[in-house]
């Protein structure tokens, strides 16, 4: 599996340990930076590069750590095509399946500050390894989000 990773400041040691760990799994891990520790670095540098190649490469995930998660969603959100979830940890193991269930999510956020490390590998696993459920409203309702996104949208 292709998975584009990235992190600010408060993710980046957690981030080479994340890499290293799904090299190992066998997937092919594409880090958009930083390369090396930075304390002053912004979140959304990275969180766009991530989103954006996400978007852009068929069949790709996406992986952003940063203290919280939270500012990392919502940039990504922001980029067209990505549909990123927050993680916060064991407690919301059925929230990751359902996003990939009945969302497809593409990107996954995580705070180092609040999802330990051995939590956030079950996450991951958890997240990849949940396929999407084509059924008809779940489709329909991505359709409604892209035609947003496209400025096609005729809701109500």
């Amino acid at each position: 599996m292709k998975i584009i990773i990235g992190s600010d400041h408060a993710g980046f040691v957690y981030k080479e340990k994340l890499k290293l760990w799904l090299e190992k799994l066998g997937h092919f891990v594409e880090d958009v930076g930083p390369y090396e520790f930075k304390p002053r670095d912004d979140y959304p540098v990275y969180t766009f590069q991530v989103a954006k190649k996400v978007a852009e490469k068929k069949n790709s995930y996406g992986i952003i750590i940063a203290l919280s998660g939270i500012g990392e969603t919502i940039a990504a959100n922001k980029v067209k095509g990505i549909r990123a979830v927050s993680f916060f940890g064991r407690a919301n193991k059925i929230f990751l399946e359902m996003s990939r269930v009945h969302d497809n999510t593409n990107v996954l956020c995580l705070g180092s500050k609040f999802v330990p490390f051995g939590e956030a590998k079950k996450g991951i696993k958890i997240w990849l390894e949940t396929k999407f459920v084509e059924g008809k409203r779940h489709v329909r309702r991505l359709k409604e989000i892209q035609d947003f996104e496209n400025k096609n949208w005729k809701g109500k």
